[in-house]
């Protein structure tokens, strides 16, 4: 197929920077005094002007503590961010990347606010449409933007000049009575997904309010080169707030999100950013020093890394996966992390040659399985509004390939690691169970067992509600949702 001849659209214009200020003509000493007596004049009064109703001073005086004050210019860029998002066309991660790089001049406050306002959108979408219907929010953009922001800042946070005619709508959206709304709306999840997770859970009740919640900023300290001690001291010394994690031996969480990359101890190579329920799916694969290990579809290489440092760079770590872009990436984390036993190798696909001559001679394989990554809703909400019936079914075929065709790398009395970031059922115990009744050569393995013989303890319901099965909910551990199934060939 030949190339259009037309040069291929932006996502978002680039924006050119809005004057502050405006050119001075030429002043007269008479002036020039004049001005030097008024500033002279206001420093007695502490600097506060006491004449006009409208003066910039007074428009911009400061709020109640904890509130913030809506410009204009955060309604302005939120909405040319929402034009584009809401269409649902594609990643919201990256989508949010390019609209900021289209306005560089935008400050760090701004682009706090704006970032949560679309993320509030996108958490909260079921319901701003219900309200908003039957107009679509993104056929009225600048209105689900007013929407967001309101719903978050108060109403009184945003000045009246910057509603402008949107005043009667946005009134009615917010005076709509959301208790009428259907349940699926007030969950904030599309008919079919709430239905198959209605028919999975018993306490959606707090299921639901978690899953719209941000989330925390955990980070997975890197033993080779630091103690999860040292690491706490070191911020505490940089007036940051962390904590240790309540289950992983190697989790830091940090309740807000800072500059991260910028970071000392980050350039260095002692942390990483890492869910810890993603951290624990590591510990369950429990690689050994000088073992032959596997991460099956490492993606980014995350859990490679934490494999990586619990081999203490020894033996040999595998790292496939059919996206070649997302493998180089892990070049510099592996060299910021210190690692040199990691070996990543870009497949076709689950059947690829290359694989097959490695059959039977891997110690431990991890799959982290391609999922829906309904267990990811707190931190990448524009998936349940992507996602649908069709692509569950092709998702889930997927994971059934793939843990056929991994399973075969395995040698006699190795271990398999079956992960995903789902929270149902279907991609998770329904695809083990299958994959188990066909292959009576594996058993699953207690996950409690493995964690507890590396001093990782749970409370007593957690086994109860999921036995043998590893499974973490944000409702329950305050970390995304994850599934890990630990089998072993006889």
């Amino acid at each position: 197929m030949t190339e259009s001849k037309f040069p291929k659209r932006r996502a978002f214009a680039m924006q050119k920077p809005r004057r502050t200020e405006k050119p001075e003509g030429r002043r007269t000493e008479r002036q020039i005094a004049a001005d030097k007596r008024r500033r002279q004049e206001r420093h007695a009064r502490g600097n506060v002007r006491i004449e006009g109703t409208k003066t910039p001073e007074k428009r911009m005086a400061p709020l109640a503590p904890g509130r913030v004050r809506i410009t204009s210019l955060i309604v302005d860029e939120l909405t040319r961010a929402l034009s584009v998002i809401l269409k649902l066309d594609g990643p919201a991660d990256v989508l949010m990347k390019l609209f900021f790089k289209s306005n560089p001049k935008l400050g760090m406050r701004d682009r706090g606010l704006i970032a949560e306002g679309i993320y509030y959108a996108l958490r909260h979408y079921a319901s701003i449409r219900w309200a908003m219907r039957p107009v679509r929010p993104d056929r009225a953009p600048r209105l689900a933007a007013l929407v967001a922001l309101a719903r978050q800042h108060g109403l009184d946070a945003i000045a009246e000049s910057s509603i402008g005619p949107e005043a009667g709508p946005l009134k009615n959206v917010l005076e709509a009575d959301l208790s009428k709304a259907p349940a699926h709306v007030r969950a904030e999840l599309p008919q079919w997904l709430y239905d198959l997770v209605e028919a999975q859970y018993d306490d959606t009740d707090a299921l639901y309010p978690a899953m719209l919640e941000g989330a925390p900023l955990d980070l997975r300290v890197n033993l080779l080169k630091a103690t999860r001690e040292e690491v706490l001291e070191e911020l505490a010394r940089n007036g940051v707030e962390a904590f240790a994690t309540p289950y992983s031996p190697e989790g830091v969480r940090l309740p807000t999100k800072p500059g991260l990359t910028q970071w000392a101890i980050y350039k260095d190579g002692k942390v990483d950013v890492q869910d810890e329920g993603s951290q624990l799916i590591a510990r369950l694969v429990q690689p050994r020093r000088r073992e032959m290990v596997c991460d099956f579809c490492a993606g980014a290489g995350g859990k490679t890394l934490a494999m990586g440092a619990l081999m203490r760079s020894t033996g040999r770590l595998y790292a496939f996966d059919v996206n070649e872009k997302r493998l180089s990436g892990m070049a510099p984390r592996m060299r910021r992390a210190g690692l040199t036993n990691v070996h990543p190798i870009a497949i076709r696909n689950e059947q690829d040659h290359r694989i097959r001559r490695l059959n039977g001679k891997f110690d431990r394989v991890l799959i982290d399985a391609p999922c829906t990554g309904t267990g990811t809703f707190r931190r990448n909400p524009d998936l349940k509004w992507r996602l649908s019936p069709e692509e569950l079914d092709r998702i889930n075929a997927i994971q059934k390939s793939v843990l056929e065709h991994a399973s075969r790398l395995v040698k006699s009395g190795g271990r398999l690691v079956y992960a995903t970031c789902s929270i149902l059922n279907r991609e998770n115990q329904g695809v083990v169970e299958a994959f188990l009744a066909e292959h009576p050569e594996w058993h699953l393995v207690p996950a409690k067992e493995v964690l507890e013989s590396q001093k990782i303890v749970f409370d007593a319901k957690q086994w109860e509600r999921f036995g043998d099965y590893f499974q973490m909910l944000p409702h329950v551990n305050n970390t995304d949702g994850f599934f890990a199934a630990v089998l072993e060939r006889d």
